[in-house]
This record gives structure tokens, sequence and C-alpha cells, in this order.
């Protein structure tokens, strides 16, 4: 493992008793001018918008310090930076890149692709992707778990082809898991759902909410269930991280990791292959390499798609299969996420 930098101050050692989560998320960093020290890198304040481009920052302080010190190009850090790049309009990119709207079949829930249903469990993250494609998303008027998941859970019983369903937001972790446990006795009542599919980045960013009550519920629960991890760098593997995927594995889930391809961040074939050993290693399977989602603000992130395809190929020739994540594009209306190379002849 890469030594986090100690000049920061670091969570907790594994000895000690794990503080709870709930405080860790209180204590997260929220002002960028705070981060910019942390890091001894005032000089980048110039760079900062005025008002966070409308999407504030926010950031465990056990993902900062795996920052480099003093360093601006730091990938982590780009992720989660403010810019003013942010605020530039640019031709091509919106506020719903991927069609949410028009997936809409009920309160808070997203029927895209077939057999599967996708419940926008709740707008809160632990951490602020500045590349994230929900960040204009309408979460105050459009959450899963309002009035008990009622009206969600009433759609999906309404459509018996849904076998899957996905929790996703926001990030569905930031949930309590007596929410979550609520949920999942609800699931238990309708007959066609075999599967509960989690997209959670808080056990990268947040370990520490891998905790004992999240994993007596999912060990209990009579699902197959899948958690998804969202990783962009190798970095973001540390010791923490990997005893959080050895438990949730052990609580008889399958972990598969999905990140995007980011202009500065891991846009190149020696990123990506550190990125994917990484997450074997820590205990997930690599699965999807997205193109960016063409959301308004982060144009700034784009990796063309010649040199995102270019990447792929020559993944293929450095890893085994099983390491190589599927390189794609999701496309509004499309009937699944498409391999990127097919999405270029469109």
């Amino acid at each position: 493992m890469i030594s986090a930098n100690p000049r920061i101050a670091q969570p907790a050692a594994a000895a000690e008793p794990a503080r709870d989560w709930r405080r860790l998320w209180r204590e997260a960093v929220t002002d960028p001018l705070e981060l910019l020290r942390m890091l001894g890198l005032e000089a980048l304040a110039e760079r900062l918008p005025a008002d966070a481009a409308g999407f504030p920052l926010r950031v465990p302080r056990g993902f900062v310090a795996r920052m480099r010190h003093g360093d601006p190009a730091d990938p982590l850090l780009r992720q989660v930076l403010p810019l003013d790049l942010e605020t530039l309009e640019v031709e091509g990119f919106g506020l719903d890149a991927v069609g949410d709207a028009a997936a809409r079949s009920g309160r808070g829930v997203l029927q895209k692709y077939r057999g599967r249903a996708l419940l926008v469990a709740t707008g809160s993250c632990a951490v602020h992707c500045r590349y994230c494609f929900r960040r204009h998303y309408p979460y105050g008027e459009d959450s899963a778990a309002a009035n008990a998941w009622q009206a969600a859970l009433d759609t999906i019983a309404a459509d018996p082809s849904v076998d899957e369903v996905i929790l996703s937001g926001g990030d569905p972790l930031s949930l309590s898991t007596a929410k979550l446990r609520e949920l999942g006795e609800r699931l238990l009542a309708l007959p066609q759902v075999r599967r509960l599919r989690i997209h959670s980045r808080l056990p990268v960013v947040l370990p520490e909410r891998v905790d004992a009550e999240l994993l007596d519920w999912l060990a209990a629960l009579p699902l197959q269930k899948v958690m998804v991890i969202h990783a962009n760098h190798a970095r973001e593997f540390d010791e923490s991280v990997a005893r959080a995927l050895t438990d949730l594995r052990g609580a008889g889930l399958t972990v598969l990791n999905q990140a995007v391809l980011l202009r500065g961040v891991n846009d190149s074939v020696a990123a990506q292959v550190e990125l994917a050993e990484a997450s074997f290693a820590a205990g997930s399977l690599p699965y999807y390499l997205h193109q960016l989602d063409r959301v308004a603000g982060a144009a700034h992130f784009e990796v063309p798609d010649a040199d995102a395809l270019a990447i792929e190929s020559a993944l293929r020739k450095r890893l085994p299969g099983y390491l190589v994540p599927r390189l794609v594009r999701e496309v509004a209306g499309a009937a699944s996420k498409l391999p990127l190379a097919l999405t270029t002849e469109m």
C-alpha cells in the first residue's frame, strides 16, 4: 500500500476503537480554503469559484489524509476541489446528462433497463465529486425513502419483471441502517425481487460506515447482494478500505468497483493498471470504466473518445481479462450501457 501523507492528521489506527461514522461525517471538510490550508496549497485559492459553482465542497478528513501535501495535481484532490472551470458554459453539457427525468416511473424510481429498478434513496453524500452526473438532480422533490418507501415499492410491485432493486442516490449508505433494514423487510414481501444492489462511495471515502450494525443486517438479508463501490485512483484504496471490503464480502456480498475516466486523474494506461490491481487486491473486481457523463460543470474532466479507446486497448494487453473494466458510455434512452466503441459510430 502507498503510505498516507504524514503531514495530515491520520485516521485512528486499527488497534484503537473505531470512531462512529456519523461523527466522521459531521467532521467532513466543507470549506475549500480549509482544505487548501491542510494541503499547503493556499495559492490555489484564486482558482476557486465564488460560490462553489452551486455545488458545495464536502470531503471526509480520512480521504483528505490520502492526498499528497503540496501537490496541486493530486488525483484525489482534483476529484473534490471546486474550480472556476465549473462555471463555464460548454455546449453539449447539461443538467440531466443521462436522461434520468425521462426514466422516472414513480417517486424516486428510475427504470432504464429491463428487470431492474433504481431507487434514488437520498440526495446526501459523504463526498461531493465534482464530475457527479446527478449534481443538479432535484432530490428535494424525488426521494424513494419518503413515506416509508411506500410509493417506490408500489411502483416496483406493479412490475413483475423487476427482479433486481438498485439503491443509489446520493449515497444510500448515508441512510441509517434502521432505515435500510426497513426497506429490506419491505422488499422481502415482493416475490419477484431476488437481488439487491447498492451503489456506494462510502466504503471508499468513509470506510467506517461499514460497521457491525450494517454488516449484521446485510448478512441476515436473504437476497443476493451486490455492492458496487466507486474508486477512480489506486491511492483511494488504503488499509481501512480493504478491511471494509473484506467485511462486506464476509457478509455475503459480491463487491465490484466502477470508475469514471477523468482527465488529470486516471487518464493514462499506468493509472488504470494501478487502479485495477489495487481494486482487486483490496477485494473488489473491476466492473465499469465510464466515459464521462456530460453534466454541466464537468467539461474539464472529459477525455476524448479516441484516447479512451486507446487506453482500453492497452489495458487488454497489460492485464488479465478479469481485471479489465468494461469501457462504456450511458446514452439516454438506450436499453443498456453501451461499449464506448459502439457509441463512437452512432
